[in-house]
Protein backbone atom coordinates (compact mmCIF):
# COMPACT_ATOMS: atom_id res chain seq x y z
CA UNK A 1 0.00 0.00 0.00
CA UNK A 2 1.74 3.22 -1.05
CA UNK A 3 -0.02 5.38 1.55
CA UNK A 4 -2.97 7.68 1.64
CA UNK A 5 -3.19 10.27 -1.39
CA UNK A 6 -4.23 8.81 -4.89
CA UNK A 7 -1.65 7.70 -6.73
CA UNK A 8 -1.78 7.30 -10.35
CA UNK A 9 -1.25 3.59 -11.06
CA UNK A 10 -0.70 2.71 -7.39
CA UNK A 11 -2.50 0.91 -4.24
CA UNK A 12 -3.32 3.67 -2.08
CA UNK A 13 -5.76 4.20 1.15
CA UNK A 14 -7.86 6.94 -0.95
CA UNK A 15 -7.81 5.35 -4.11
CA UNK A 16 -9.16 2.15 -2.65
CA UNK A 17 -11.71 3.78 -0.32
CA UNK A 18 -12.93 5.93 -3.43
CA UNK A 19 -13.05 3.27 -5.38
CA UNK A 20 -15.14 1.38 -3.38
CA UNK A 21 -17.75 4.73 -3.10
CA UNK A 22 -17.57 4.46 -6.82
CA UNK A 23 -19.05 1.27 -6.66
CA UNK A 24 -21.81 1.66 -4.40
CA UNK A 25 -22.46 4.67 -6.39
CA UNK A 26 -22.36 3.66 -9.45
CA UNK A 27 -25.97 4.82 -10.39
CA UNK A 28 -25.12 7.98 -8.69
CA UNK A 29 -22.73 9.88 -10.01
CA UNK A 30 -19.94 11.46 -9.51
CA UNK A 31 -17.75 9.67 -6.77
CA UNK A 32 -16.93 11.68 -3.70
CA UNK A 33 -13.72 13.01 -2.95
CA UNK A 34 -12.26 12.27 0.51
CA UNK A 35 -10.92 14.47 3.17
CA UNK A 36 -8.84 13.20 5.34
CA UNK A 37 -7.16 14.28 9.09
CA UNK A 38 -3.67 13.36 8.19
CA UNK A 39 -2.28 12.03 4.47
CA UNK A 40 0.12 9.14 5.95
CA UNK A 41 3.08 8.26 3.95
CA UNK A 42 3.41 4.37 2.42
CA UNK A 43 4.42 2.14 5.28
CA UNK A 44 2.72 4.41 8.36
CA UNK A 45 0.10 3.06 9.98
CA UNK A 46 -3.13 4.81 11.18
CA UNK A 47 -5.41 3.09 13.63
CA UNK A 48 -7.32 6.36 14.48
CA UNK A 49 -7.66 8.21 11.16
CA UNK A 50 -10.55 10.13 10.36
CA UNK A 51 -11.81 10.95 6.76
CA UNK A 52 -14.90 12.35 5.22
CA UNK A 53 -16.93 13.06 2.01
CA UNK A 54 -19.96 14.76 0.71
CA UNK A 55 -23.02 12.56 -0.67
CA UNK A 56 -25.98 14.86 -2.75
CA UNK A 57 -29.13 13.79 -1.98
CA UNK A 58 -29.66 11.60 -4.44
CA UNK A 59 -26.73 9.34 -3.46
CA UNK A 60 -27.66 9.63 0.31
CA UNK A 61 -31.18 8.38 -1.02
CA UNK A 62 -29.79 5.65 -3.30
CA UNK A 63 -27.57 4.30 -0.44
CA UNK A 64 -30.32 3.91 2.18
CA UNK A 65 -32.30 0.71 1.28
CA UNK A 66 -35.90 0.08 3.12
CA UNK A 67 -35.41 -2.81 5.72
CA UNK A 68 -37.62 -6.26 4.80
CA UNK A 69 -40.64 -6.82 6.73
CA UNK A 70 -43.68 -4.93 7.40
CA UNK A 71 -43.41 -2.10 9.88
CA UNK A 72 -39.57 -2.61 10.11
CA UNK A 73 -37.56 1.18 9.63
CA UNK A 74 -35.33 1.92 6.60
CA UNK A 75 -31.37 1.49 7.40
CA UNK A 76 -29.75 4.52 8.62
CA UNK A 77 -27.58 5.89 6.05
CA UNK A 78 -23.86 5.48 8.05
CA UNK A 79 -24.78 2.31 9.00
CA UNK A 80 -25.25 1.13 5.38
CA UNK A 81 -22.11 3.26 4.42
CA UNK A 82 -20.04 1.56 6.40
CA UNK A 83 -21.83 -2.02 5.78
CA UNK A 84 -21.59 -1.31 1.51
CA UNK A 85 -18.06 -0.38 1.83
CA UNK A 86 -16.53 -3.05 4.11
CA UNK A 87 -18.37 -5.36 2.08
CA UNK A 88 -16.37 -3.99 -0.80
CA UNK A 89 -12.83 -3.43 1.12
CA UNK A 90 -12.94 -7.24 2.11
CA UNK A 91 -10.47 -7.89 -0.74
CA UNK A 92 -8.10 -5.47 1.00
CA UNK A 93 -7.36 -6.56 4.41
CA UNK A 94 -4.57 -3.44 5.27
CA UNK A 95 -8.08 -1.50 5.14
CA UNK A 96 -10.73 -1.46 8.05
CA UNK A 97 -13.39 1.08 8.18
CA UNK A 98 -13.97 0.97 11.96
CA UNK A 99 -17.09 3.39 12.40
CA UNK A 100 -19.24 5.34 10.13
CA UNK A 101 -21.52 8.63 11.61
CA UNK A 102 -23.45 11.43 9.90
CA UNK A 103 -20.90 14.53 10.42
CA UNK A 104 -22.27 17.24 12.22
CA UNK A 105 -22.77 20.18 10.64
CA UNK A 106 -19.62 22.53 9.66
CA UNK A 107 -17.04 19.42 10.45
CA UNK A 108 -14.38 19.36 7.91
CA UNK A 109 -12.02 16.23 8.82
CA UNK A 110 -8.86 18.23 8.00
CA UNK A 111 -9.51 22.06 9.49
CA UNK A 112 -12.08 21.16 12.44
CA UNK A 113 -9.02 18.87 13.79
CA UNK A 114 -7.50 20.16 17.40
CA UNK A 115 -4.42 17.71 17.23
CA UNK A 116 -3.24 14.70 15.82
CA UNK A 117 -1.63 12.68 18.13
CA UNK A 118 0.95 9.62 16.91
CA UNK A 119 3.01 6.93 18.54
CA UNK A 120 6.69 5.55 17.43
CA UNK A 121 8.17 2.42 18.74
CA UNK A 122 11.70 1.19 18.57
CA UNK A 123 13.13 -2.16 19.77
CA UNK A 124 16.97 -1.32 20.87
CA UNK A 125 19.19 -3.65 21.63
CA UNK A 126 18.36 -3.69 25.14
CA UNK A 127 15.29 -5.67 24.50
CA UNK A 128 16.18 -7.08 21.03
CA UNK A 129 14.05 -7.75 17.93
CA UNK A 130 10.89 -9.31 17.59
CA UNK A 131 10.54 -10.08 13.72
CA UNK A 132 6.44 -10.57 14.32
CA UNK A 133 6.69 -6.99 15.32
CA UNK A 134 8.69 -5.79 11.89
CA UNK A 135 5.83 -3.54 10.48
CA UNK A 136 5.01 -1.46 13.42
CA UNK A 137 8.51 -1.55 15.07
CA UNK A 138 11.64 -0.10 14.12
CA UNK A 139 14.89 -2.32 14.75
CA UNK A 140 18.15 -0.11 16.04
CA UNK A 141 21.10 -2.05 16.66
CA UNK A 142 22.20 0.11 19.88
CA UNK A 143 20.74 0.83 23.41
CA UNK A 144 19.33 4.20 23.52
CA UNK A 145 18.98 6.21 26.86
CA UNK A 146 15.19 6.69 26.99
CA UNK A 147 15.73 9.43 30.16
CA UNK A 148 17.88 11.26 27.88
CA UNK A 149 15.26 10.93 25.00
CA UNK A 150 12.70 12.06 27.25
CA UNK A 151 14.54 15.57 28.34
CA UNK A 152 15.74 16.38 25.38
CA UNK A 153 12.20 15.88 23.23
CA UNK A 154 10.61 18.09 25.96
CA UNK A 155 13.04 21.32 24.91
CA UNK A 156 10.43 21.21 21.53
CA UNK A 157 7.48 21.80 22.95
CA UNK A 158 5.09 24.58 22.28
CA UNK A 159 4.63 27.27 19.14
CA UNK A 160 7.71 27.19 16.61
CA UNK A 161 8.82 27.21 13.12
CA UNK A 162 10.07 23.18 12.61
CA UNK A 163 11.77 23.76 9.59
CA UNK A 164 14.64 21.99 10.15
CA UNK A 165 12.03 18.87 11.31
CA UNK A 166 10.12 19.35 8.29
CA UNK A 167 10.91 18.15 4.65
CA UNK A 168 10.74 21.56 2.43
CA UNK A 169 7.42 22.07 0.44
CA UNK A 170 7.22 25.50 -1.72
CA UNK A 171 4.80 27.76 -0.29
CA UNK A 172 4.03 25.86 2.51
CA UNK A 173 4.30 26.86 6.08
CA UNK A 174 6.31 24.62 8.88
CA UNK A 175 4.94 26.37 12.03
CA UNK A 176 3.20 23.95 14.35
CA UNK A 177 2.26 23.73 17.83
CA UNK A 178 3.85 20.92 19.38
CA UNK A 179 1.58 20.03 21.99
CA UNK A 180 3.26 16.86 23.72
CA UNK A 181 6.52 14.55 22.77
CA UNK A 182 7.67 11.75 25.37
CA UNK A 183 9.49 9.05 25.24
CA UNK A 184 8.83 5.66 27.31
CA UNK A 185 9.81 2.19 27.99
CA UNK A 186 6.61 0.42 27.38
CA UNK A 187 6.60 -3.59 29.59
CA UNK A 188 8.27 -4.87 26.98
CA UNK A 189 10.88 -2.73 26.87
CA UNK A 190 10.24 -1.25 23.30
CA UNK A 191 10.71 2.33 23.59
CA UNK A 192 7.59 4.07 22.86
CA UNK A 193 6.77 8.15 21.46
CA UNK A 194 4.09 9.98 21.65
CA UNK A 195 3.95 12.99 19.32
CA UNK A 196 1.37 15.04 19.50
CA UNK A 197 0.25 18.24 17.79
CA UNK A 198 -2.03 21.07 15.88
CA UNK A 199 -0.83 19.36 12.84
CA UNK A 200 2.00 18.01 11.10
CA UNK A 201 4.47 18.51 8.21
CA UNK A 202 6.15 16.25 5.69
CA UNK A 203 8.03 14.22 7.79
CA UNK A 204 8.02 16.25 10.74
CA UNK A 205 7.78 13.03 13.30
CA UNK A 206 10.20 10.81 11.68
CA UNK A 207 12.37 14.00 12.04
CA UNK A 208 11.83 14.45 15.91
CA UNK A 209 12.56 10.93 16.65
CA UNK A 210 15.74 10.41 14.76
CA UNK A 211 17.07 13.38 16.24
CA UNK A 212 16.00 12.00 19.93
CA UNK A 213 17.62 8.60 19.09
CA UNK A 214 20.44 10.52 18.03
CA UNK A 215 20.47 12.00 21.26
CA UNK A 216 19.54 8.02 22.87
CA UNK A 217 23.23 7.17 21.40
CA UNK A 218 24.58 9.90 22.78
CA UNK A 219 25.69 11.16 19.22
CA UNK A 220 24.30 14.93 19.65
CA UNK A 221 23.69 16.40 23.31
CA UNK A 222 19.98 17.06 23.96
CA UNK A 223 20.17 20.78 24.20
CA UNK A 224 21.54 20.74 20.62
CA UNK A 225 17.87 20.25 19.38
CA UNK A 226 16.53 23.28 20.20
CA UNK A 227 19.67 25.33 18.42
CA UNK A 228 18.99 23.26 15.74
CA UNK A 229 15.47 24.71 15.43
CA UNK A 230 16.48 27.59 15.62
CA UNK A 231 18.75 27.48 12.98
CA UNK A 232 15.53 26.54 10.50
CA UNK A 233 18.27 24.47 8.08
CA UNK A 234 17.86 20.51 7.11
CA UNK A 235 21.07 18.78 9.17
CA UNK A 236 22.75 15.98 8.88
CA UNK A 237 23.13 15.69 12.20
CA UNK A 238 20.63 13.68 12.34
CA UNK A 239 18.84 10.66 10.26
CA UNK A 240 14.97 10.63 9.30
CA UNK A 241 13.72 7.20 10.78
CA UNK A 242 12.01 4.89 8.76
CA UNK A 243 8.18 5.17 8.36
CA UNK A 244 7.95 1.83 10.10
CA UNK A 245 7.40 2.02 13.17
CA UNK A 246 5.09 5.48 12.92
CA UNK A 247 1.11 5.13 13.77
CA UNK A 248 -1.24 7.75 13.61
CA UNK A 249 -3.52 6.79 16.80
CA UNK A 250 -6.03 9.33 17.53
CA UNK A 251 -7.64 12.62 15.84
CA UNK A 252 -9.01 15.39 17.96
CA UNK A 253 -11.98 17.72 17.54
CA UNK A 254 -13.95 20.45 19.42
CA UNK A 255 -17.39 20.65 20.33
CA UNK A 256 -19.58 19.90 17.79
CA UNK A 257 -21.00 23.71 17.35
CA UNK A 258 -17.14 24.90 17.18
CA UNK A 259 -16.45 22.63 14.23
CA UNK A 260 -16.92 25.24 12.12
CA UNK A 261 -15.12 28.61 13.51
CA UNK A 262 -12.11 25.38 14.07
CA UNK A 263 -11.92 24.95 10.63
CA UNK A 264 -12.69 28.75 9.16
CA UNK A 265 -9.61 29.70 12.07
CA UNK A 266 -7.39 27.19 10.55
CA UNK A 267 -8.10 27.52 6.82
CA UNK A 268 -7.41 31.77 7.34
CA UNK A 269 -4.16 30.55 9.27
CA UNK A 270 -2.35 28.02 7.07
CA UNK A 271 -4.49 27.44 3.64
CA UNK A 272 -0.85 25.95 2.65
CA UNK A 273 -0.32 23.44 5.03
CA UNK A 274 -0.15 19.69 4.68
CA UNK A 275 -0.76 17.49 7.01
CA UNK A 276 1.81 14.91 5.99
CA UNK A 277 3.52 11.86 7.53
Amino acid sequence: MSGWATQPGLRTVQGQIEAGLAGILHSHPPTPVLTVAGRTDAGVHATGQVAHFDLNPDQADGLVRIARGKGRPPTPLAVMVQRRLSGILVTQPEIVIKSSVLAPPGFDARFSALYRRYEYRIADSVVGHDPLQRFRTTWHGFALDVDAMDAAAATLIGLHDFATYCKPRPGATTIRTLQEFRWRRDPDGVLVASVQADAFCHSMVRALVGACVAVGEGRLAGDRLVDLRIERARTSEFKVMPAQGLALLEVGYPADELLALRARETRARRELIDDVE
